[in-house]
């Protein structure tokens, strides 16, 4: 019995220590590299966020967060190879609206559920959007297109950056809010569709702010609002829909950085920590708008909660798209 006695002793005595060791680590995090998915090709607004960040992130611990771009599925093929990476705060990436709340809710074979499957570290930025018209347009105001899309269903089209996309999704909760049917074109990103508006081969687009600003500035093109219901410090001299008359409307992409389910609370929260400093930080803020983004923080237990009600806002004006993917 004494023999027994002891050998329970030791054992309970090894698994305290065990137990003791990977707080040690947990608290001493990190101890090596971490990976940094971020699911786009280089360039663009979510690569240079990434980077930025991941750069300040290994300034502040002294380890290197290394970037793996892995694009495709749009944004899913990233995500989903973090979400499947051992939970130990060695994986994080970057995630974006429709990685989150739109892909995964619609596509024939999910590859993770966002909510059961991120541990959400903070939000990183808002991408703000724009509707824009040629210069040569006749509408000059939303009210002026709310009018004429009235007057002619289905006879307007608008470009965005794909199916499925917030811009898209802003055009149908138009749609919906004002009885109309604008006519939904999909491109290949916001750049092309910037490059047919401003050429006239199309009447309207939704698009990123800051794929179209400089044509604003340069009298090329007319931005009748963009769609926070504030202005942004992307394009401050751009009114906001509230201010064009638009109550109600606040639409927006965004960019967070997750980790898998299951990743140690500790781990999240010195992330988080880290993130919001480097967030606050003006010279980080001007270089996000200089790439066409805001720097937006919110802590975890925040995320959590953005995160529920993101799939569900874009998951009823998906539906009601009646579009579908691939």
């Amino acid at each position: 019995m004494k023999v027994f006695i002891s050998i329970l002793q030791v054992a309970i005595a090894l698994f305290g220590l065990a137990i003791a060791g990977e707080a040690l680590a947990q608290s001493n995090y990190p101890t090596k590299p971490v990976r940094f998915i971020v699911p786009f090709v280089p360039g663009g607004a979510a690569d240079a966020t990434g980077r930025l960040v991941g750069q300040e992130l290994a300034k502040t611990f002294g380890q290197q967060f290394l970037i793996e771009n892995r694009g495709g599925g749009g944004g899913t093929i990233g995500v989903g190879a973090g979400v499947k990476s051992a939970p130990d705060g060695y994986t994080i990436f970057l995630a974006t609206t429709a990685s989150v709340a739109i892909n995964p809710k619609f596509m024939a074979k999910p590859p993770y559920d966002s909510v059961r499957d991120i541990a959400p570290v903070s939000l990183l930025a808002i991408s703000p959007l724009a509707i824009v018209v040629p210069v040569s347009s006749p509408i000059k105001t939303m009210h002026d297109l709310i009018s004429a899309a009235r007057a002619n269903p289905g006879g307007i089209v608008y470009g965005t950056a794909g199916t499925g996309t917030p811009h898209h999704l802003a055009g149908e909760l138009l749609n919906q809010m004002y009885a109309i049917k604008l006519a939904h074109v999909p491109y290949k990103g916001s750049g092309p569709a910037a490059t047919d508006l401003v050429a006239g081969q199309i009447p309207l687009a939704i698009i990123d702010t800051t794929s179209i600003v400089n044509q604003v500035r340069n009298g090329r093109a007319r931005a009748l609002a963009t769609l926070e219901a504030k202005r942004t410090a992307v394009a401050p001299e751009i009114q906001s829909m509230a201010e064009a008359g638009v109550p109600n409307f606040d639409i927006a992409g965004w960019f967070m950085l997750g980790a898998p389910a299951g990743t140690p609370r500790d781990i999240i929260a010195k992330l988080n920590h880290e993130v919001v400093r480097i967030l606050a930080l003006p010279a980080i803020r001007e270089k996000f708008i200089a790439a066409g983004v805001e720097a937006r923080s919110k802590s975890p237990e925040e995320m959590v909660v953005f995160i529920q009600e993101q799939v569900e806002k874009w998951g009823r004006l998906f539906k009601a798209s009646g579009a579908t993917l691939e």
